[in-house]
């Protein structure tokens, strides 16, 4: 066929990911997202998910949600520009405000796009956007897409950060952009030392809190929270679909920030906004991390425990600081190998290899969650000391 002589070049592409080993299929769930699922037709406990507090099947959220579909509708029906902006995405931007201790924010469609809209849209040619190396795929798509200058900094070196900011020193806008908490490696952004240098060089600072919020500062508030620098970061990005358990992204920060976004940011003008449902059970999640905060304690002390296990075994799990820990083994075809014994001891823990992570550090990348026993990470421990021993990763 004419289509098959068109896409030959895919065929040879994807050859070459299978003879290195790293070719893999998507997983299938059978489940709710839970410490464990049904893999592929398989019962194994989960150490893949986002889900950092167990909120994805909390009773709160799923009863705001079935609550908010039957009187708003399944979906919204229009972009929030035209007529799909509805009580419930105002509420949700409310209460996301005050939360986050921040005058306002807009949410987005995800995590992803809000990271896109933002640096698309807020900086112009002329400007420059200073970046450290490990930033999250969104923020360098972001980048991408702006006219704007960029400027990569080294991973959290903050002399390094200075001498950017001083060869920018004369433009117009400097927006300085970091992860909270890295997603590959689990460390924080230095915050503190960021912030002092960027108001010494009148820089924006902008901090994307995908992997901190629901984990770091009171309740959860986050990063910036933290480290008490609430009113000092200009822009917090966050996700409601990590430990929120829900869908979507948000950005917040003064109210012109909002208002300008709204009429520039290209992912929220063109997209259809969330299902109400989906909004409801978003403040169904703050107001759990308000009354239950037990959970997030109960998540950092899993997070201790399975890191000093996995230490205990021998396993490299480089400069992690909170609940993402990575097992890292180096080729890439050895962490998909490791995630393969691991799923046929029972553990769901997916292998992460280049170009996600750089050449020579693939990893298995592990989150633990605030809903896991003892047990069960008991069982992930004594699962990474069968397949680690299997591969000479361990002694």
């Amino acid at each position: 066929m004419i289509t098959e002589k068109k896409t030959q070049f895919l065929v040879e592409e994807l050859d070459q990911l299978r003879q290195q080993g790293l070719f893999r299929p998507l997983r299938v769930l059978g489940s709710a997202q839970d410490t464990e699922v049904v893999v592929d037709g398989k019962h194994v406990l989960n150490l893949s998910s986002n889900n950092y507090l167990g909120l994805t099947t909390h009773p709160r959220l799923k009863a705001a949600m079935i609550e908010a579909t039957e009187k708003w509708g399944a979906g919204s029906g229009a972009v929030r520009t035209i007529a799909g902006t509805m009580m419930v995405h105002e509420d949700l931007e409310r209460r996301l405000a005050e939360f986050k201790h921040t005058e306002a924010s807009l949410v987005f469609q995800s995590g992803f796009t809000a990271n896109l809209g933002v640096l698309q849209s807020l900086v112009r040619e002329g400007d420059v956007i200073i970046s450290d190396e490990l930033n999250h795929a969104s923020i360098i798509d972001g980048i991408r897409l702006s006219k704007a200058e960029r400027s990569i900094f080294k991973h959290r070196d903050m002399d390094d950060l200075e001498r950017h900011l001083e060869k920018h020193r004369e433009k117009r806008v400097k927006l300085v952009v970091t992860d909270g908490v890295f997603s590959m490696d689990g460390d924080i952004a230095p915050l503190p030392a960021i912030v002092e240098r960027a108001d010494r060089f009148g820089a924006l600072v902008m901090v994307d809190d995908a992997h901190a919020s629901g984990v770091l500062g009171k309740n959860g508030r986050g990063s910036v929270n933290h480290f008490g620098l609430d009113g000092r970061v200009d822009l917090q990005m966050g996700t409601l679909s990590k430990a929120i358990g829900v869908l979507g992204g948000y950005v917040a920060g003064a109210q012109p920030v909002r208002d300008f976004l709204i009429h520039r940011a290209r992912p929220f003008l063109f997209s259809t906004s969330h299902p109400p449902g989906v909004a409801a059970a978003c403040i169904a999640a703050i107001d759990v991390l308000l009354a239950e905060p037990e959970r997030i304690d109960r998540l950092w002390k899993n997070t201790v425990r399975f890191k000093e296990g996995l230490k205990r075994l021998g396993f490299d799990t480089g400069a992690s600081e909170t609940p993402i820990t990575p097992v890292i083994v180096g080729k890439g075809a050895v962490a998909m190998e490791l995630s393969d014994r691991l799923f046929k001891f029972g553990v769901f823990a997916q292998g992460i290899g280049f170009p996600t992570v750089p050449e020579g550090r693939a990893r298995i990348r592990t989150i633990v969650t605030g809903v896991h026993t003892d047990a069960q990470l008991d069982r992930a421990l004594e699962a990474f000391a069968k397949g680690g021993k299997e591969l000479g990763l361990i002694a």
